[in-house]
């Protein structure tokens, strides 16, 4: 047993730390709730499922997928009920995947939806805890070889014991532009839904098989100017496609934990995301 965590249930025993917080940091430790409930009973605590929970009637851990360039860690929650529901890929800025992502991929969950998280800068370490100098992270990826880890990501969810095998993506900024890469070169992939994500190459357009639903801010003039080679591109292949752009808005308009978030956009761009998702994945 990791050496972790055998001193964190001896400073639990010996009255040291309380039983949440020993609770909190055995997830940590072990990577989510269902593998901190199997090191349980090898410590001798008997221990509901429910006190894991910082999410109530969701199962949330961090799993690792195969991908192209090893195993790939990301977060992966569901609603706590056990059944095969359809399943989401949530693509993060170019943060990382930071808890601000962690939280839109439980909003998923708590939709009806397996949802995953993939961490691009898995390669290069993880997504750190101090993202301040995380572009640097960024230009080591090679992207292609990104791509084609997300691209996995589908895979996985297709074939997951708790996915009903159909997979839609979204994303936001760096990962709006990386589910339209999904889109690409993800042939099974069912729906696309890219938040003010710059668009693929139009001779690469007529690959994609998913729907597409195309959230833009007003006021981004360098991500906008892609939009009309995208739409006749998309049109010329008979792509099923719906394009939105929000007044008033500036890029990240979504993230709630930005200065450009904007809450009527961000609701009625979640309310069409969520509503396309169960119409293309139900």
């Amino acid at each position: 047993m990791d050496r972790k965590i055998k001193k964190l249930h001896e400073e639990y025993r010996a009255g040291e730390t309380t039983r949440r917080d020993f609770l909190k940091k055995l997830v940590i430790y072990t990577g989510g709730t269902a593998a901190a409930m199997s090191v349980l009973p090898a410590l001798g605590e008997n221990i509901d499922p429910e006190e894991l929970q910082d999410f109530p009637g969701l199962v949330t851990e961090f799993i690792k997928y195969p991908a192209a360039t090893g195993d790939m860690r990301a977060y992966l929650t569901r609603p706590a009920e056990r059944k095969k529901y359809p399943a989401v890929i949530v693509i993060h800025e170019n943060r990382g995947l930071v808890p601000h992502i962690q939280d839109v991929t439980r909003r998923m969950a708590r939709e009806g939806f397996l949802s995953l998280a993939p961490d691009a800068l898995s390669p290069v370490g993880g997504t750190p805890d101090d993202v301040s100098n995380v572009g640097e992270l960024f230009k080591k990826l090679n992207n292609e070889e990104t791509v084609k880890n997300f691209t996995a990501a589908v895979r996985y969810l297709e074939t997951h014991p708790d996915s009903n095998g159909k997979v839609g993506c979204t994303g936001f900024c760096w990962g709006g532009a990386m589910t339209n890469q999904v889109a690409v070169n993800a042939p099974t992939l069912k729906a696309a839904v890219p938040y003010y994500g710059r668009q693929p190459a139009a001779e690469d357009v007529p690959k994609i098989k998913a729907a597409v639903l195309a959230h833009y801010a007003e006021n981004d003039a360098g991500i906008n100017s892609g939009i009309p080679a995208f739409e006749e591109a998309l049109k010329k292949a008979n792509i099923e496609y719906q394009i939105f752009t929000y007044p008033g808005t500036g890029h990240a308009f979504n993230n709630d934990t930005g200065a450009r978030y904007n809450e009527e956009a961000a609701k009625l761009a979640w309310k069409r995301t969520v509503d396309f998702f169960k119409a293309k994945l139900t």
